[in-house]
């Protein structure tokens, strides 16, 4: 069984963060591990409190896992400050440097649209970036990252060739806040990587089921690296698996956003044994 290990925050509502990152690894038969780097009290309709978790703590989580798993990809979420990030930056460049993949969320903003990540911890996440296997920034956060508009495919290939050239990693830029009068059918994702650049597509699934999609989507992606997959095929089997979590969603909370169903098996939906 694949070992993989997360590193974000935890979401008390259960949709994504930690929660999200176990599911999804657990629907890819994966045995999933974490670094907690934060707690929010949230729900589909809000988040109300966030607090960091002490540095040391965070620290003591990466020796206990990493001396003890045999961990075959990581991914990072929501990692709330600075100091944090700082913390974590030597151990990821060792487990990069050992040929372990990093997928890297660059998590700012909640669903709701509270603030995840301290404004003068940006310098260190794209200093972070640097070690990371895969960046997978939605359009604000691409936008973020390159200071360049997200209004259309071209700003996305723009934005990935920015991040690409500055960081060595590939990038994965989600093109799910796109107006949907630019790609009326589908979602438009970019993924540019050492073998060049592809648009992967997803049918647009209109709904609220939209809570914790970039957690759940980074996580599959994470797994199927786990399992020895190929960047490009695990980015697929992610879109893939995010499409069914999102269709069989089970419309909890009264947010206008809310979670998926991650409870899915992976092999069964992608034919694998």
């Amino acid at each position: 069984m694949p070992v993989t290990l997360t590193i974000a925050g935890s979401d008390s509502g259960g949709g994504a963060g930690i929660q999200a990152d176990l599911k999804t690894f657990g629907a890819f038969g994966c045995f999933g591990t974490t670094v907690i780097t934060a707690l929010t009290a949230q729900n589909t309709q809000t988040v109300s409190m966030v607090t960091g978790t002490d540095v040391a703590m965070v620290r003591a989580q990466l020796e206990a896992v990493l001396s003890d798993f045999p961990v075959r990809a990581i991914k990072t979420g929501m990692l709330f400050s600075e100091e944090i990030i700082r913390e974590i930056h030597p151990f990821l460049a060792d487990c990069r440097a050992r040929n372990i993949p990093i997928v890297m969320d660059p998590v700012m903003v909640a669903a709701t649209g509270a603030p995840l990540l301290k404004p003068e911890a940006m310098r260190a996440m794209a200093d972070l970036a640097r070690v990371a296997s895969l960046l997978t920034p939605n359009l604000p956060e691409a936008s973020a990252l390159t200071g360049l508009p997200q209004k259309s495919r071209e700003d996305m290939k723009e934005a990935a060739r920015r991040l690409q050239e500055s960081t060595g990693a590939a990038v994965l830029i989600k093109g799910g806040h796109l107006p949907e009068s630019i790609s009326p059918e589908w979602v438009m994702d970019i993924l540019l990587h050492e073998d060049g650049e592809e648009e992967i597509r997803a049918p647009w699934i209109k709904g609220q089921n939209t809570h914790g999609t970039g957690c759940t989507l980074s996580a599959a992606i994470t797994a199927g690296l786990a399992h020895g997959l190929s960047l490009p095929v695990a980015v697929k089997e992610a879109r893939k698996y995010l499409e069914k979590a999102m269709l069989s969603a089970p419309g909890l909370g009264g947010g206008s956003a809310k979670p998926l169903n991650h409870l899915i098996d992976w092999q069964a939906l992608s034919g694998s044994t």
